[in-house]
This record gives C-alpha cells, sequence and structure tokens, in this order.
C-alpha cells in the first residue's frame, strides 16, 4: 500500500536516482558511539518529559502503520526509556535493544511497573545486532538513525535481521529538501547533536547507500518535520 504523501514518490525517487546520491555525505556531522552514550546517558532522566509528548503523535501513527498481528515479532532498535513499550499489543513478541545502559535501566523499571512479560531488553550495538538473519517480522528505528555513527551499517543490520516480505520503518528527522532549510540544518547540526539528533540526515542518500526503498514516506508531529519512512524487505 503506498501512502506516499503529495509529490513525496516522485521527489524521493528523483533523489535517489540522482547521480551523486550514492556518495554524497549523509551528514556533516560525525560521531562516534561513546559520544552517544555520554549523550544519551544525560537524556535518560528527562527524555520522557522533554521528547516524550512532542513526538508521541509519530509513535501513534508508527503503531497504527504496522497493522500488527498477534503472531508478529518485533525488534525495536533504540528501545530508549522504552516509551513505545505500552503501544504494543500484548500477544506480541517486542524485543528491544540500546547502547545506552542508563536508558535501557528506565525501560527496564518502566516494563516491570506496566507488568509487561512480552517485552524483553538487551543492551546491544545497533550496528552488529546479535541476532539470526530473518529473525524478525518488524524492525523499526524511532528516533534513531540520525544520531548513530553508521547510519547505512544500522540499516544494513536492520535489514539483515529482518525476514523477507518484513518490514523495516524508520522515524525520524531528515533534511529538508528545501534549500534555506536544508542550509540552517547543516549550520545547527553540530549543535543538535548534543540532545540526541543529527539535523541534517540526508533522507534520499541514506536510502540509496543502505540500499532499500521505501514503500511509503509520511510527515508527522507537529511541526512535520519529523518522516516516517517504511520499507519492505
Amino acid at each position: 500500500m503506498a501512502l506516499f504523501e503529495r509529490g513525496q514518490r516522485g521527489h524521493a525517487e528523483e533523489f535517489i536516482s540522482s547521480s551523486d546520491v550514492a556518495t554524497r555525505a549523509l551528514s556533516v556531522t560525525a560521531v562516534e558511539n561513546d559520544f552517544v552514550e555520554g549523550v544519551y546517558g544525560k537524556l535518560a532522566s528527562v527524555y520522557d518529559w522533554t521528547f516524550g509528548p512532542t513526538l508521541h503523535p509519530g509513535r501513534l501513527q508508527a503503531i497504527q502503520r504496522m497493522g500488527l498481528e498477534p503472531t508478529d515479532r518485533i525488534l525495536e532498535v533504540g528501545v530508549g526509556t522504552g516509551i513505545n513499550a505500552t503501544l504494543y499489543p500484548r500477544e506480541c513478541s517486542v524485543t528491544g535493544i540500546d547502547f545506552s545502559a542508563s536508558m535501557l535501566e528506565r525501560a527496564r523499571e518502566r516494563i516491570a511497573r506496566k507488568g509487561m512479560t512480552n517485552v524483553r531488553l538487551l543492551e546491544m550495538d545497533a550496528a552488529a545486532l546479535a541476532f539470526a538473519d530473518d529473525t524478525f517480522d518488524i524492525v523499526y528505528a524511532p528516533y534513531l538513525i540520525s544520531v548513530v555513527p553508521d547510519p547505512v551499517r544500522v540499516a544494513a543490520e536492520m535489514r539483515r535481521v529482518c525476514r523477507p516480505g518484513g518490514r523495516i520503518i524508520f522515524l525520524n528527522h531528515f533534511r529538508s529538501p528545501n534549500f534555506l532549510l536544508s542550509r540552517i540544518e547543516r549550520l545547527i547540526s553540530p549543535l543538535t547533536v548534543h540532545i540526541g539528533f543529527k539535523a541534517d540526515l540526508d533522507l534520499p542518500a541514506f536510502l540509496a547507500q543502505a540500499g532499500i526503498e521505501p514503500v511509503s514516506i509520511e510527515k508527522v508531529n507537529v511541526p512535520r518535520i519529523w518522516s516516517l519512512v517504511t520499507c519492505r524487505k
């Protein structure tokens, strides 16, 4: 089912097929795992209050678009404080991974408080997933891909552990196609990374270099500067 917003499909395909898209830099900002862990270690105690309400509509829309079945096996890459945990049907099997021990501690507290037995949490590097090929029906990265050191490698790992015909979903902010806004995002990206994301991740270049094609791209949240990108393996 194609869910591209008006003009979005053609716009994405045009950029993905352009001559430089497969080689151009994804962002002006480079990070390492230790830096990311430090940022999210500081954010763990306030994340739900700062990024909870403002980004929640996108989380709800992502779950809705999944059309989950009771037998679905879901991997959430970058589970954070477990804020999505209660949104999944309890019949589904959910695995959440995160690199930040501080965020996982919050997630474990939430899972225990809610009495959820269908969610398991593991500390893991998203760029080196410790799962067999074709393990999950849905592999979902909410608000993660713009902060990891190597987005393409993470996407490749997500694709590897997703079963054929399964879905790979990214919920994230990506650089605007608008010339002026994109320049602003490039300028502020070295600053926004300190609050957990790169402001200038290039979506068409990311998709092309990861070798995956979207079946839908939707704008979510208010303001509508975040994208829900669904791909099928």
